[in-house]
């Protein structure tokens, strides 16, 4: 991914969150706990599925993968993120911008995907348990998520192909806190027709096809928990799909508010504040919502720690 004869411009300047210096030792000392967080968090989720004989099956398997996804996703951006708050000039060279750009879309449009299969997961385990290991057997579990990052990796290269056509000139300050699709087409001094009609076709599909299928799972996952008797397991059961539906509004809300709105309707000022929940508080919050409030992950992490202890 280099520039060669397309542009003029060979670096970018990040304009970060925030121009205001007051804000930029507490901006970075907030965003660099999410980081820790998120970090410790996924990366723990995955060691601790990955050790734990009792946590191998097809949902703890997702899990994993969607706290992998989280990790890669926040780790492209938020280091990256941060420079801008202890320098000052942000500056990423062109293919290192590309470079971000394409592993940034790969993992949000795998997240997208990992969650509708998971909500996929959930419906066929509450609405059809003695099917489920026939259905979500291991090597549909691995097909399920080999397809996901393939989904990532089409829609990634596509728009980074797009993007690498573009010409840049003179104009090289992106006013966004990393290298996003919208935020490089402003600067861009050639025809973005293509790649709008991308970011169009693209964006619907991926935001409202995994939002449909997670909708129409949760449909009938809450018609099959009204028909248990047990008021306590019921409400068990819709506290644990109102935490799942919250972090899925949140990422796809923010989604949508920044890709699929037109340019007319909100500023880029405010899509910099859209995109913060579903590429930095998101991968943290999935953790703590998909996996502290599981009796399983609990017991295992307890148990892990006991182990230690005991050593």
């Amino acid at each position: 991914m280099v520039a060669g004869n397309h542009s003029t411009v060979t670096k970018f300047i990040l304009a970060g969150i925030s121009a205001q210096p007051e804000l930029q030792l507490p901006l970075f000392l907030l965003f660099l706990g999410i980081y820790l967080v998120t970090a410790v968090g996924n990366l723990g989720m995955i060691t601790l599925i990955g050790l734990s004989s009792h946590l191998h099956t097809p949902m703890y398997y997702l899990l994993s993968s969607l706290s992998f996804i989280d990790l890669s996703c926040s780790t492209v951006i938020t280091p990256k993120m941060m420079v801008n708050f202890v320098m000052e000039k942000n500056i990423i060279s062109y293919p290192k911008c590309m470079t971000q750009l394409y592993f940034f879309l790969i993992f949000a449009n795998a997240e997208c995907y990992m969650l509708a299969v998971m909500a996929y997961d959930r419906y066929v385990a509450i609405c059809s348990p003695l099917l489920y290991n026939v259905t979500m057997s291991h090597q549909m579990c691995f097909s399920l998520i080999l397809g996901v990052y393939i989904v990532g990796v089409v829609c990634a290269s596509a728009h980074t192909g797009c993007m690498i056509r573009i010409h840049f000139c003179k104009l090289n300050v992106i006013n966004h806190y990393f290298c996003d699709l919208l935020p490089l087409l402003k600067l861009a001094c050639s025809s973005t027709y293509i790649n709008e009609l991308l970011i169009l076709c693209f964006g619907i599909f991926n935001i409202f096809a995994p939002s449909l299928t997670i909708l129409t799972s949760y449909t009938f996952i809450i018609a099959s928990i009204l028909c248990i008797r047990s008021t306590e397991g019921r409400s068990k059961a819709f506290s644990t799909c109102s935490s799942h539906i919250l972090a899925v509004a949140v990422f796809f809300g923010s989604a949508v508010f920044t890709y699929l709105q037109p340019s007319s309707v909100s500023s880029m000022d405010q899509r910099k504040v859209s995109s913060v929940f579903y590429t930095i508080v998101v991968p943290m919050l999935n953790p703590l919502i998909y996996s502290l409030r599981n009796k399983d992950v609990i017991a295992a992490l307890k148990k892990m720690l006991e182990r230690k202890l005991f050593q």
